[in-house]
C-alpha cells in the first residue's frame, strides 16, 4: 500500500480525518484544556489515561504506552494492517485511492475480486427479482416473512438454476475465468466429455452476500432451496484472496457502531437469525460464516464490546455449539451470557411469533455460560448422584479456567457453586488443580511505557521528543543535519524514530506514516514514537529553546562518541605504542574539554566532521 499510494495522498487522508473525530466515534472523549482524554480503549482503567492532541493530531495512552497518528489508532482498535487503514480512512473521507481504480499484483487482484463480488451480488438480486423461474425463491422469503425492504437491505439474491450463468455473465462484462475462479464463483471442469471448461458453483440457491468490516462484498452463502435435490443446506464461498471464513461475521459492516454502543453482541448461529434481529431493531448481532467459532471471531468481537449474548437453537447441537462458543469468547477475555429459546425454536422463529419485546426479555434472563452449562448437563446427568455432580463440576471448570480474567473466573465459581450446592472452595481447589496440570503459555512481554524502557538512553529519547516538533522550530532540522550524524543515536528506537522525523521534515509527510508503511516497524516503535511525541520536552531555564536543549544533546553524544573513540585508542597503545596514535588521543583530549559549551564545541565537531 505504502509504494502504490503517494505520500501526498497519505497526508490528504490524514488531513481529512482529524483524529478527534476518528477517535470520538469509537470512545468518548472529555475536553481537558487544549486536549481530550478518555479511558483507555486497549487496557482497563479507571481513570482516563488516554489523550488525543487535536495540535499534533496524535493520540497516547500514559497507562499501557499505546499510541500514534490517526492511522496508528485505526490500526491497534479495528485490528487491522496499514494497508487496510488507509482504505477505511480513505473511504470514511470519500477519497477514492489510486490502488482501487486496479493497481499491480495482489492489491490489483483484491480490487478486481471485490468489482466482481459487488457486480455479482447485484445480479443475483436482480435475478430473484426478475426471473420468472425464481418464482419458488420468492415465494420461500414471503414463508419467512423476509420482506421487500430486508432484501434490499441486505441484497438478498438467487442463482439461476443454471451451470452457466456466472460464466455468460463474466464474458458479458469483460471478466477472465482466472479471476471468477479465484472468486470461488465457478469452477474448472475437469470431466473430459464436458461441453464447457467452466461451471457455476452456486445454482438454485437463496444468496446471502457476505460483507466485510467496510461494507464490501467478499463472498456469498448460498441457501438451498430444494432438499430433495441439494443435500448441502448451505454453500458457502471457498476460501479466497478476500474471504477467510474463520474471520468473518456475517453483518459486522452493519452491527460495529451498535455492538460499541451496546457493549454486548448478540451471537446467533445463521444469517436469517440476523437478518430477523436487526429487523427487529436488535442491529448489534452477528453470527460466523459456516464455521465453528475462532479465536479470530472472538478477537473481532473483541474490539467492539466486553460481553457477548449467545443466542443459539435449543436442540442438543445448538446447546453443545453455545458451549463451545462461550469457551472461545472467554478466552478472549469477553464475559458470556447465554439466552436459552423454547424448543424447536431459532432466533427468527421466535421473533416472528412472540415480538421484539420478548425477545428482549429473554436476553436480558440469559444466564452466564457455566449456569446454562449446568443446566443442559443436568439434563444429560444423574446430577443428584456423586458421580453426576463430579462429572459435571468438572465440565464447568474447564470452561472456567479458559477465562484470563481472575475475577471473572471468581464469579463464575462462585455461580456453579451455589448452582450444584458445593463449597466455593472446593471448586476453586479444583481449578487451581486443573490448572497447575494445564500447559502453560508464556506470558506476553509488556507494553513499553512512556519512559521507553531502560535500556534506551535519555538523551537519545529527549532527541526525538524534540524531533518530533521539528516544524515548529525553524533552524532544528539543519542544526541536526549539520552536526549530528545518525549514526551517533545508538539505539536502534530512537535512531529509527530520529530519521523518520528528520524524513517527514524534508517531504511534508506525518512521521507516523512513515514508520507505519515500514514493514520491519512493529507496535512498540510505533508506540515509542507516540510516548515521546506525547512527552514534553525538556527545556532548562526560561531563556532557552529547543536548539538550545538540541545543542546540549548534540554536545553529550559527541563527547560520548569521542570518549569511546580514546577509549579504544588508549588499549591499542598499551599493546602497540604509537606516537601518531598517542598523538590523536591528546587531541581527542583537548576535544573532549571544548566539548562543554556550544560556541567551543560547534568547530570541534566540525573539525571531526572533516576527517
Amino acid at each position: 500500500m505504502a509504494k502504490l499510494v503517494s505520500k501526498q495522498q497519505l497526508e490528504d487522508i490524514r488531513f481529512r480525518n482529524d483524529i478527534v473525530d476518528v477517535i470520538g466515534a469509537h470512545i468518548t472523549l472529555q475536553r481537558a484544556g487544549s486536549a481530550f482524554k478518555a479511558l483507555c480503549p486497549f487496557h482497563k482503567e479507571k481513570s482516563p489515561s488516554f489523550h488525543v492532541n487535536p495540535q499534533r493530531q496524535i493520540y497516547h495512552c500514559f497507562g499501557c504506552g499505546a499510541g500514534g497518528d490517526v492511522y496508528g489508532f485505526i490500526m491497534q482498535h479495528e485490528g487491522v494492517d496499514f494497508a487496510m487503514a488507509v482504505k477505511m480512512l480513505a473511504q470514511r473521507a470519500g477519497v477514492v485511492l489510486d490502488l482501487d481504480e486496479g493497481a499491480p499484483g495482489e492489491a490489483g487482484d483484491k480490487a478486481q475480486l471485490l468489482k466482481i463480488h459487488e457486480g455479482v451480488a447485484q445480479f443475483f438480486q436482480r435475478c430473484l427479482k426478475e426471473m420468472k423461474s425464481a418464482g419458488h425463491a420468492r415465494r420461500y422469503l414471503e414463508t419467512r416473512a423476509l420482506d421487500d425492504t430486508i432484501v434490499e437491505n441486505f441484497l438478498i439474491g438467487y442463482a439461476p438454476d443454471r451451470w452457466d450463468a456466472l460464466v455468460q455473465w463474466a464474458e458479458k462484462h469483460k471478466f477472465s475465468t482466472a479471476h471468477m475462479e479465484s472468486a470461488g464463483l465457478i469452477l474448472h471442469n475437469d470431466r473430459p466429455d464436458a461441453r464447457h471448461s467452466h461451471f457455476d458453483r452456486f445454482r438454485n440457491r437463496l444468496m446471502f452476500p457476505i460483507r466485510d468490516e467496510q461494507g464490501r462484498v467478499i463472498g456469498f452463502s448460498g441457501r438451498a432451496l430444494d432438499p430433495d435435490k441439494q443435500p448441502a443446506k448451505y454453500v458457502n464461498s471457498p476460501e479466497t484472496l478476500l474471504f477467510k471464513k474463520s474471520r468473518i461475521l456475517y453483518a459486522i459492516d452493519r452491527a460495529r457502531k451498535p455492538i460499541v454502543e451496546a457493549g454486548e453482541a448478540i451471537v446467533c448461529e445463521g444469517q436469517i437469525d440476523v437478518i430477523r434481529c436487526h429487523a427487529a431493531g436488535f442491529t448489534n448481532a452477528v453470527a460466523a460464516q459456516g464455521t465453528a467459532f475462532t479465536e479470530d471471531h472472538a478477537r473481532i468481537v473483541k474490539r467492539y464490546a466486553d460481553s457477548v449474548v449467545l443466542v443459539f437453537d435449543p436442540d442438543v447441537a445448538g446447546q453443545d455449539a453455545a458451549i463451545r462458543a462461550a469457551g472461545v469468547f472467554m478466552q478472549a477475555g469477553l464475559a458470556v451470557r447465554v439466552a436459552t429459546l423454547p424448543p424447536k425454536q431459532d432466533p427468527d422463529a421466535f421473533i416472528r411469533a412472540a415480538g421484539a419485546d420478548a425477545f428482549r426479555a429473554l436476553l436480558a434472563q440469559a444466564t452466564s455460560a457455566v449456569l446454562f452449562q449446568i443446566e443442559v448437563l443436568a439434563g444429560r446427568e444423574d446430577a443428584s448422584s456423586d458421580v453426576g455432580t463430579m462429572r459435571i463440576a468438572r465440565a464447568v471448570l474447564q470452561t472456567v479456567a479458559q477465562s484470563p480474567n481472575a475475577v471473572l473466573r471468581a464469579k463464575l465459581v462462585q455461580d456453579a457453586a451455589t448452582r450444584l450446592g458445593l463449597p466455593p472452595a472446593a471448586l476453586l481447589d479444583d481449578l487451581q488443580a486443573q490448572k497447575s496440570r494445564a500447559r502453560r503459555e508464556p506470558e506476553a512481554a509488556p507494553a513499553p511505557g512512556p519512559s521507553g524502557g531502560i535500556d534506551r538512553p535519555p538523551e537519545e529519547v529527549e532527541l526525538c521528543a524534540q524531533l518530533c516538533h521539528v516544524a515548529d522550530q525553524p533552524g532544528l532540522e539543519a542544526l541536526v543535519r549539520t552536526y549530528l550524524p545518525l549514526r551517533l543515536v545508538r539505539h536502534a528506537d530512537c535512531r529509527r524514530v530520529a530519521e523518520a522525523c528528520l524524513q517527514a521534515a524534508a517531504t511534508g509527510t506525518h512521521m507516523h506514516s512513515l514508520l507505519e508503511a515500514d514493514e520491519d516497524v512493529g507496535p512498540a516503535l510505533i508506540q515509542f514514537a507516540a510516548a515521546v511525541q506525547s512527552a514534553p520536552t525538556k527545556i532548562r531555564g526560561a531563556e532557552r529553546t529547543g536548539l538550545d536543549a538540541v545543542r546540549d544533546i548534540i554536545l553529550k553524544l559527541w563527547r560520548r562518541e569521542l570518549k569511546t573513540r580514546r577509549e579504544m585508542l588508549e588499549l591499542e597503545l598499551k599493546t602497540r605504542p604509537s606516537r601518531d596514535q598517542q598523538a590523536r588521543s591528546n587531541q581527542l583530549t583537548l576535544h573532549l574539554n571544548s566539548l562543554k559549551t556550544w560556541e567551543d564545541g560547534a568547530p570541534v565537531i566540525e573539525m571531526e566532521l572533516d576527517e
